[in-house]
């Protein structure tokens, strides 16, 4: 079981360490608003890993993969990820006359909605999950319930270490940053956010292709 709580907690760190949406929106909230917001995206990207591992080790990825599941899927996740990007170009690109103002600093509660949503855009992992789990039953970590249950822990955990991390050392960088390097902050996440939506919403189409 240990052995699996520590594959766990790799596994979780590893795939919240790639560079993508989530951590772009980690990244902006957290030079922008605190570490407090920040570690509320990175929450809310962990029980999303969480839950998309558990239904990958229940066995939905066979639902995912149905064709007209994954095209809609796809086409909504890119659709919010174009949403987001969209709305921090265009904070990015507003006049600032010195710090922002109360209502546009985040709220954790508000900050933890975010990264689940961001997290969730991309249901598609849940396909990446069950390879996961499936690699790890053949190395003999999965033999039994308990060991998937510390497996699935271990991610929880892994993915969520990974963004207080990421969180803390970009909140202390953003506190010494003036307001043109955070615009630049602003525009690099959201032009990223549009990028990775494009890049869903292409990748659905040409699955869709395939498939058809």
């Amino acid at each position: 079981m240990t052995a699996a709580l520590l594959a766990g907690l790799g596994l979780g760190a590893f795939v919240a360490a790639q560079v993508g949406p989530v951590s772009l929106l980690c990244v902006r909230t957290s030079t922008r608003s605190g570490f407090r917001p920040g570690a509320a995206v990175g929450a809310g990207a962990a029980l999303v890993d969480l839950a998309y591992a558990a239904l990958g080790v229940a066995g939905a990825a066979s639902l995912v993969q149905f064709p007209p599941v994954r095209l809609a899927l796809g086409f909504a996740g890119a659709a919010v990820l174009l949403v987001m990007g969209a709305r921090t170009l265009h904070a990015a690109f507003r006049i600032r006359l010195g710090g922002e103002s109360a209502s546009e600093v985040a709220r954790p509660a508000a900050a933890l909605r975010t990264g689940i949503v961001a997290t969730a855009s991309n249901p598609l992992t849940i396909v990446s999950w069950a390879a996961i789990f499936g690699a790890a039953s053949t190395a003999s970590l999965v033999d039994s319930p308990a060991e998937a249950a510390a497996l699935l822990l271990g991610v929880g955990v892994g993915s969520l270490a990974w963004f207080m991390m990421l969180a803390g050392v970009t909140s202390r960088v953003g506190s010494r940053l003036g307001e043109r390097a955070l615009v630049a902050v602003d525009v690099v996440a959201g032009a990223g956010l549009v990028l990775f939506g494009v890049v869903l919403g292409v990748r659905t189409i040409q699955d869709a292709d395939l498939s058809g």
